[in-house]
């Protein structure tokens, strides 16, 4: 069933033109009375209601009409049709009611006018800052003068007796500039708080009162396991006087001369002694344990034979001390003080096979990779060099390639050493101004971490069982470190591990013990590492000899 439309109540905008109810409209509407015509009566009763009222149903009989409303003097007349639109709202355009005075805007300000400028003018700033003020010194300093404290308090006896306690005056500033306090001349305060330093340590470590600092999860021995004593060490960083070979044999340089210690046995046999108003100042053993070269001040190489402890040769040609030596096959490398590095084939007679040329410096550090393809040198330039170690067919006189130059060290670098598990993953460690660990990749240069240490870095040792490696330190710390990688996160770390800077170490053939010497004129193996489950039973006659305790002199 359709139900028909409602009719709408307003005209189309065609008829009429809509405007908004104002109150200036409705003011105007309310001064106009609507007046109906009132019919005179004789005198009949009923004659008193009109006809509208008559012929309206909601309007009762009985009720009285609501009295007529005078017609004001107003001059416009009033129609139905202006009642039905005053109603609705609704004013006809050009109608009477358009003639009323009706505000249909609002007010609008006039636009403010701006100073014109020519271009080469600029503009004018607030040159004043909103924290800092712009007033005169003087007019600050009066201003400052006027702020102080309240004397009057609500308890002026507790502030008296505040202000004679603590010595400030009421209106004072606590806060300012005064002299430093005289140091103290009893130090029993300090030795006091260096005692009790250890029971402030960082979480996660355990201090000791023998100098060692380990992590929870990690046992070191806090003492070495054997001494022995090493008169005559020299007490040199440029130096390289500890050599562990194969054969768990060490070799030792003392003064003029060399030294090997069977670990096995316990016995010390003299091998050589340098020439009279020199010293010996390297040594290294052969990749098989079975040939000692050994260094000397003036510039000689040596040749010895472990087993008989002979002297085989003697190779010249240098012109400085020889500070370091490495081994790889029949190539006995040699680094010179003068910044050469010399290639020595022990099996001929012209044995200088090639010479490399890269330091301004002594060289004090060099290490052969163990596949034979890279040698690294350090020096007292504070440069690492990684050579092509390729030799090849050579005459005498040719030159090495250096393939990577690093120049990132502050201090000379004697400590190098090649990772025996990643290849390519070669440390280097600065001097006192530097003491600084870098890992460099060979393979594409780049420089993988950073560690700084709090002292001279002296040697580096890998572990071959772990991931991790030690370093050894001089002064102030004379410590031993261990820090794990890639973390270089520490380890383990024995301070004051020599009266003096730990300045030589090397590592056993199993991997678990290190011997330091220093210049206390001591050696000293520490057992730092295990030795895995499966060599143990191998290497367990080798390991007996060094749990003993004792010490021996090589003399």
């Amino acid at each position: 069933m359709a139900y028909p439309k409602t009719p709408t109540r307003h005209r189309s905008r065609s008829d009429v033109a809509k405007t908004p109810i104002t109150p200036s409209l409705v003011y105007a509407l309310n001064n106009i009375s609507i007046s109906s015509p009132s019919t005179k009566t004789g005198g009949n009763k009923a004659s008193k209601y009109s006809l509208a009222d008559i012929s309206n149903p909601f309007i009762s009989k009985s009720r009285p009409v609501s009295p007529v409303k005078r017609a004001t003097s107003s001059s416009i007349q009033v129609s139905e049709s202006l009642k039905r639109q005053a109603s609705s709202g609704v004013i006809r355009k050009g109608g009477v009611e358009s003639k009323l005075d009706v505000v249909s805007r609002d007010y609008v300000p006039p636009p403010k006018s701006e100073a014109k400028r020519s271009r080469s003018t600029p503009a004018m700033r607030d040159s004043r800052d909103r924290f800092i003020t712009n007033r005169e010194v003087t007019e600050v300093a009066a201003t400052l003068d006027l702020v102080s404290l309240n004397p009057k308090s609500s308890s002026p006896g507790h502030t008296a007796r505040l202000v004679a306690a603590t010595g400030v005056p009421l209106n004072k500033r606590v806060l300012a500039f005064h002299e430093a306090p005289p140091v103290a001349s009893d130090t029993t305060l300090t030795q006091q708080r260096e005692l009790a330093r250890p029971l402030y340590a960082r979480p996660g470590t355990l201090p000791s009162s023998s100098g060692v600092v380990t992590n929870r999860s990690r046992k070191i021995a806090t003492q070495p396991e054997r001494v022995l004593d090493a008169p005559g060490m020299v007490d040199d960083f440029y130096l390289n006087l500890l050599s562990w070979s194969v054969q768990n044999v060490v070799a030792v340089a003392l003064s003029e001369n060399t030294y090997i210690w069977r670990a096995d046995t316990g016995t010390v046999v003299q091998v050589g002694e340098a020439p009279e108003g020199t010293y010996v100042s390297s040594v290294n053993f052969s990749n098989d344990g079975a040939f000692l070269g050994v260094g000397i001040g003036t510039g000689e190489v040596e040749l010895w034979d472990v087993e008989t402890g002979q002297r085989l040769r003697s190779m010249g040609g240098h012109q400085a001390q020889i500070a370091a030596l490495s081994w790889h096959g029949h190539i006995l490398s040699s680094a010179c003080g003068d910044g050469s590095i010399w290639h020595h084939d022990v099996r001929v007679a012209r044995h200088k096979v090639m010479e490399l040329l890269g330091h301004n410096g002594e060289v004090c550090g060099l290490t052969w990779r163990a596949d034979g393809e890279l040698l690294a040198s350090g020096g007292n330039d504070n440069v690492v060099n990684i050579w092509d170690g390729r030799v090849g067919d050579v005459t005498e006189g040719s030159r090495g390639v250096v393939r990577w130059t690093k120049r990132n060290h502050t201090a000379a670098v004697k400590a190098l050493a090649w990772c025996p598990w990643q290849p390519s993953l070669l440390a280097s460690g600065g001097g006192t101004n530097d003491a600084t660990v870098h890992i460099w990749n060979s393979t594409t240069g780049g420089r993988l971490h950073t560690l700084k240490t709090p002292s001279q870095v002296t040697s580096i040792q890998w572990s071959p069982h772990k991931k991790e490696f030690l370093t050894t330190h001089g002064y102030p710390t004379n410590a031993i470190m261990v820090h794990a990688y890639p973390s270089l996160g520490p380890v383990a770390e024995i301070r004051d591990a020599h009266d003096s800077r730990v300045l030589f170490s090397c590592i056993s053939p199993a991997g678990d013990m290190v011997c330091t010497g220093a210049g206390d004129e001591n050696l000293k193996f520490w057992r730092i590492w295990e030795v895995p489950t499966a060599k143990k039973k191998k290497e367990s006659k080798e390991g007996r000899s060094l749990t003993g305790s004792g010490i021996l002199s090589l003399r």
